[in-house]
């Protein structure tokens, strides 16, 4: 089985991220992993880039951690593709298959309601999962839950950051309960954002992905067990 992260960050793009891309590549590859999705935090969300700059060039940055950390995995034999965690001030959502030549002609996207945010996404050929569907609050706030089956592809049920000191273990056992009233793939990531407090986790696949359309396909067709650890 081939072992992935779909669901983590750097910190040359996420303003939360501590790693670069390179060493978090490293970090991935000694614990075993086959491949990572960077899904750093996306221009209008907790983003290291400047919200000063134009549009194009904000999104010119926001594959930089992705291009650190492909560019060590292919020296060191590990897979890496690239996805973009997107903010609704309610959740998140890990969106996959779009890039700079489709976001940068789109400045209205940061000013879309989120379900026509996520409906933009998927009928432009992305695919969306919701992240950490049941998380209740963020840095102390408390907020309601929001979920949106409608408007996703997946649902992410494991959330490595749950239960191991950033958020309570409840959070991925009432987001496992939410997705099996649904017919959608449930997937899993470890949230990591810092090499010292990686979290574990992910998804287990026969074979490995060629690439980011590949990984989605494996994910629609259900073809993939989650691992805790």
């Amino acid at each position: 089985m081939f072992k992935w992260d779909i669901h983590m960050h750097t910190s040359e793009v996420s303003l939360c991220g501590h790693t670069d891309g390179a060493r978090m590549a490293e970090i991935f590859k000694e614990k075993g992993y086959d491949g990572i999705v960077v899904t750093d935090h996306f221009v209008n969300g907790n983003s290291r880039i400047p919200k000063d700059l134009l549009w194009e060039e904000r999104i010119m940055h926001q594959f930089d951690g992705y291009k650190a950390a492909k560019a060590r995995g292919d020296e060191i034999g590990l897979k890496v593709f690239a996805g973009f965690e997107y903010p609704d001030r309610r959740t998140d959502f890990l969106v996959y298959g779009l890039y700079e030549d489709f976001l940068v002609k789109h400045p209205e996207i940061p000013e879309l309601p989120i379900e026509e945010a996520l409906t933009f996404f998927r009928e432009n050929g992305g695919f969306v999962i919701q992240a950490h569907p049941c998380r209740m609050y963020l840095k102390g706030s408390s907020r309601g839950i929001h979920l949106y089956p409608q408007h996703v592809d997946a649902i992410e049920v494991y959330n490595g950051a749950n239960g191991d000191g950033w958020f309570p273990p409840e959070y991925n056992y009432f987001a496992k309960i939410y997705a099996d009233q649904t017919n959608l793939p449930q997937t899993a990531g470890t949230d990591t954002h810092r090499e010292e407090k990686m979290f574990g986790g992910g998804m287990l696949f026969e074979r490995q992905p060629e690439d980011i359309y590949d990984l989605i396909s494996m994910i629609k067709a259900k073809d993939f067990q989650i691992t805790t650890k």
